[in-house]
């Protein structure tokens, strides 16, 4: 039962929950803006709690309702077509969002509703992966590994490869059950290859101007990531 019910949940949490390197960052605009901040792409809660920790009014918003089941606060929504009955000073969109919607008509339509709901003068971060880095001769990385009621899941980086104008990232799931039966399958995520000169132009359309960039630095296991900061009118 804790296979059918949750592994959504679980996957996500092994594969997105221990990653750290852009906290930092969501934190500082946080402080900036001091103001309620919407969380695109929540998942299970992992900027969404790191700020609510440190006293920021923070609202998730994720398409997968299973996953915002118990994050306090959440709602399910689809970025690209969300109706919110509030404004916010910062929306973010972390961990490559908008790289995974269908090209640039879906992601003006993200960028229409972020500046929908931000406050005048309100700021809008959208963090992108421009390339994939040279292959570099290292050992393997571990899996991301959880266990569950008895049940083991670990996730395996494979590879990411550019084809076909996005970002291919492979990872192979295994399962193990309490009585030690080993199911497994491959999971691919297609990221639309992107830049930064693109957002901001997209931006433009949308009503929000481009105000600066940041970079999110690459860990062991994780790619860095270009930062474009955006701006609502006043």
């Amino acid at each position: 039962m804790t296979v059918a019910r949750e592994a959504s949940v679980i996957w996500h949490e092994a594969e997105c929950g221990g990653y750290a390197a852009d906290l930092s960052l969501w934190e500082q605009l946080a402080a900036a803006v001091n103001g309620p901040v919407l969380d695109l792409g929540c998942g299970t809660g992992r900027v969404t709690s790191h700020l609510t920790r440190r006293g920021y009014e923070v609202t998730g918003l994720d398409l997968n309702p299973r996953l915002i089941t118990e994050l306090a606060g959440a709602v399910q929504g689809d970025a690209r077509d969300f109706a919110l009955d509030r404004r916010f000073a910062l929306v973010l969109a972390p961990m490559q969002l908008i790289q995974l919607f269908d090209g640039p008509g879906e992601r003006i339509r993200c960028l229409e509703c972020v500046a929908r709901h931000l406050v005048p003068g309100g700021l809008a971060a959208f963090a992108i992966v421009e390339s994939m880095p040279a292959p570099v001769d290292t050992a393997s990385p571990l899996p991301d590994t959880r266990e569950v009621d008895g049940w083991v899941y670990s996730s395996l980086p494979l590879d990411a490869t550019v084809d076909g104008g996005a970002i291919r990232v492979r990872r192979l799931r295994q399962t193990v059950s309490p009585a030690g039966e080993l199911a497994e399958e491959l999971d691919e995520i297609a990221l639309r290859t992107l830049d930064a000169a693109t957002v901001e132009e997209e931006a433009k359309r949308a009503g929000l101007r481009p105000v600066a960039r940041h970079s999110v630095p690459a860990t062991e296991a994780h790619v860095g990531s270009a930062v474009v900061l955006l701006k609502r009118g006043t």
